[in-house]
């Protein structure tokens, strides 16, 4: 399970990575904790870009009430984990 949070973590890290075309950081090396909206500087219209990403990469659903909560790539990484055993 671990290694499952670890490789979500990474792909999310590498998604958010890419579309904010952010530079200097790697999935590696993007910390999982850092708040998106206060340290990242993501805003409303980044966040639903890619949670639209994140409901292609992983076949979910993600509510759009469910946006305020998804605060770090660590918490949205359990969002996604929770979805899909909802799923199963």
């Amino acid at each position: 399970m671990a290694t499952d949070i670890t490789q979500t973590i990474t792909r999310i890290a590498g998604i958010i990575i890419d579309e904010l075309k952010l530079e200097d950081v790697t999935p590696e090396t993007f910390d999982a904790d850092l708040d998106l909206v206060d340290e990242v500087g993501i805003d409303s219209m980044d966040l639903a870009t890619i949670a639209l990403v994140l409901r292609d990469e992983y076949g979910i659903r993600i509510d759009e009430d469910d946006y305020p909560k998804l605060t770090t790539v660590r918490i949205i990484a359990e969002y996604i984990g929770t979805k899909l055993s909802e799923k199963e």
